[in-house]
């Protein structure tokens, strides 16, 4: 498998919270040979962060609630296998653990086989919804999130 790790792990970090969703692709996703167009696979991790947004209370509305923005600063895919029309395929989003005013992002594209067809990370950081002035320290809604990391909320303990 061709999984890739792209950020540092602190060994006293809790683990990933986890979230994936499964699709189709569909002929809207394909280039004229019948493929996934590679401009595709950031839609592609945006459905898989929703779904890994709404698991730990980091939501597009919430973001507004609580007037921030967290726009992705840095996008990085590596492609490895075609996904095929029609074919079914699963991507996993996994946010990792950091101390940073930041969302740091990994995502896993595997093909119905379960061959990892794709890896790649974001980087969002945190800004004021009003002034787009940048956050240099972590906003509540993500100290809120991490204290329920640590508390095993989101991994069933």
């Amino acid at each position: 498998m061709n999984r890739k790790n792209y950020f540092q792990k602190d060994p006293d970090s809790p683990p990933p919270i986890e979230a994936s969703i499964q699709r189709r692709i569909r002929f809207s996703d394909v280039d004229a040979l019948a493929i996934a167009w590679h401009g595709r696979y950031p839609q592609f991790f945006e459905e898989a962060q929703t779904e890994l947004g709404h698991k730990c209370g980091l939501t597009y509305d919430v973001f507004r609630d609580e007037g921030l923005a967290a726009p992705i600063t840095q996008i990085h895919i590596d492609y490895f296998r075609p996904l095929l029309l029609d074919k079914i395929f699963t991507v996993k989003a996994s946010l990792l653990w950091n101390d940073a005013a930041r969302l740091n992002t990994e995502y896993c594209i595997t093909d119905e086989d379960g061959l990892c067809a794709c890896t790649g990370y974001t980087i969002q950081l945190f800004m004021d919804l009003k002034t787009h002035e940048p956050l240099w320290l972590s906003p509540e809604m993500l100290i809120r999130c991490r204290q329920r990391w640590k508390a095993g909320e989101f991994h069933g303990k």
